[in-house]
């Protein structure tokens, strides 16, 4: 083999690294972006969907009601780490289909403090988020107790109509609509600067 040769061959390879290490990068680029994405776009699909009994956000009550009746049954938790008490004013209730329906949860903050806590909810079956549609939710915003402060907390919400088309819900008679109260950490208060000036070293 000549010496040319061998340079023809040094640099066919070298090209095929780079090419190859290139490849690599874009590929750990791209599964890099994909994590950071995969949070929101998981978030928006359950919006979208319902899945995993994500519940939908309505902005106006529908145009009909149906004839069928479902029950709605409310279950309340609260995290280990919020003194709270947290009950809704009633478990069940028989709804329409269409029907709009205000219901209230009572917390209590037990601790001698104040306390923040924002709550996470579903509905199950996981299969009827998707027709579980809330116009007003106090799960949408922190919620800021002070000690020993009782909360009447509404949810206004109903259930689409769209359930009763499809096949799937045919047997479908009650939904659990579940709420979690977790505690969210109060941000450290800034501290204040001085307003006193500067002593001088001079006398």
């Amino acid at each position: 083999m000549t010496e040319r040769d061998k340079q023809l061959r040094q640099r066919r390879a070298s090209r095929r690294d780079l090419v190859i290490a290139f490849a690599c990068g874009s590929i750990v680029a791209t599964m890099v972006g994909a994590s950071f994405a995969s949070v929101p776009l998981y978030s928006w699909f359950c919006r979208t969907t319902g899945f995993g009994g994500t519940t939908q956000v309505a902005k106006a009550a529908p145009k009909q009601i149906s004839s069928r009746t479902i029950t709605v049954r409310f279950d309340s938790n609260v995290s280990a780490g919020l003194p709270w008490s947290f009950e809704p004013e009633r478990r069940t209730i028989d709804v329409k289909l269409g029907e709009v329906v205000t219901v209230y949860y009572k917390v209590i903050n037990e601790a001698a403090r104040v306390t923040v806590g924002q709550a996470g909810y579903n509905v199950s079956p996981p299969t009827t988020g998707i027709y579980f549609e809330k116009i007003n939710c106090f799960c949408f915003t922190q919620q800021t107790m002070k000690p020993g402060e009782t909360r009447d907390m509404a949810v206004v919400f109903y259930v689409d109509p769209k359930l009763a088309k499809d096949s799937e819900q045919a047997g479908t008679n009650m939904i659990t609509l579940s709420y979690t109260f977790y505690p969210v950490r109060e941000p450290e208060q800034p501290v204040a600067a001085s307003t006193e000036p500067e002593k001088s070293g001079h006398i």
